[in-house]
């Protein structure tokens, strides 16, 4: 049986630079992974398929549509003859959240197939096989921070950034990104003219990083908060939060993030919130 984490993807910034003519917009992301994450586990054999456990995997759907399912097909596609076998996905990540969860399964998939079959992880087969799945799959197969561009697939080079310490709060709402792209409501060709991204340097310090951050921002938060308005609420309750230094939406939501400076400000502060609503889903971890 081989075993691969599926880390939760964190969009430290989403910068949207306008609306493609063939309908997709350009974003330019600065992107890392946190330690909250599900597990998918390969045992190797003759048929595909694949089994789910855990909180969230009814949200999640096992069927011909999943990800996992999906990206294995189409790597397959690509490269006949590779092994695949049994996928078992624990599922603990929230579900058109915005952490690119289902993303980050589908990569965990394609590495699994890698390993079992002596492919390299950036193998080309592999990188097409994630583009063709999914925006941001390509991002997850290396799962390291960095600059993300375009509709997904332009990945700058990996970035050495200070560990993160951070809680992550989902409030159980779902939402369709589809959604808040249609509430932001650029027309085919139009740009969105709200600034560009600050240049990221490698091996930042924690204090130069937070700087930077707070000069970029997400420019889906504000249509996403019309769709779901509980994500005002999560960011008001981050931003509160003691010792908190940024607070912001992660993707299209509604899960929403806040950085701290050590990782005790951030574990008490997620033991209160998840004292306060018991009803959302909290996670103290470390972003990479």
């Amino acid at each position: 049986m081989l075993i691969e984490r599926a880390r939760a993807k964190i969009n430290l910034t989403l910068h949207i630079e306008g609306r493609r003519p063939d309908g997709w917009h350009d974003l330019e992301s600065l992107v890392c992974f946190a330690g909250a994450s599900d597990t998918l586990r390969l045992t190797p054999g003759p048929t595909l398929s694949l089994s789910m456990q855990g909180p969230t995997a009814i949200a999640a759907g096992d069927g011909d549509d999943n990800l996992v399912l999906r990206a294995a097909r189409n790597l397959c596609a690509l490269a006949p003859g590779l092994t695949t076998g049994a996928f078992h996905l624990e599922k603990h990540l929230p579900v058109a959240a915005g952490v690119g969860g289902g993303s980050a399964d589908a990569a965990a998939a394609l590495r699994l197939i890698a390993l079992a079959n002596g492919l390299a992880f950036d193998d080309a087969r592999v990188m097409e096989a994630a583009r063709v799945t999914g925006a941001d799959v390509p991002v997850c197969v290396g799962s390291r921070a960095r600059m993300m561009r375009g509709v997904g697939a332009d990945l700058g080079p990996a970035l050495r950034l200070p560990p993160l310490f951070a809680v992550l709060v989902n409030p159980g709402v779902p939402v369709e990104t589809k959604l808040v792209f249609g509430r932001i409501g650029l027309a085919s060709g139009e740009t969105l003219g709200a600034g560009g991204h600050p240049v990221i340097p490698d091996g930042a310090s924690f204090d130069q990083l937070l700087s930077l951050l707070r000069k970029g921002r997400n420019d889906m938060e504000d249509a996403a908060s019309v769709v779901a308005p509980v994500i005002g609420s999560v960011i008001a309750v981050l931003s509160a939060a003691r010792g908190c230094k940024l607070a912001r939406m992660s993707g299209s939501g509604a899960t929403c993030f806040a950085l701290f400076d050590n990782r005790h400000a951030a574990v008490k502060a997620a033991k209160v919130i998840r004292r306060d609503h018991p009803q959302w889903w909290v996670a103290a971890t470390v972003l990479r």
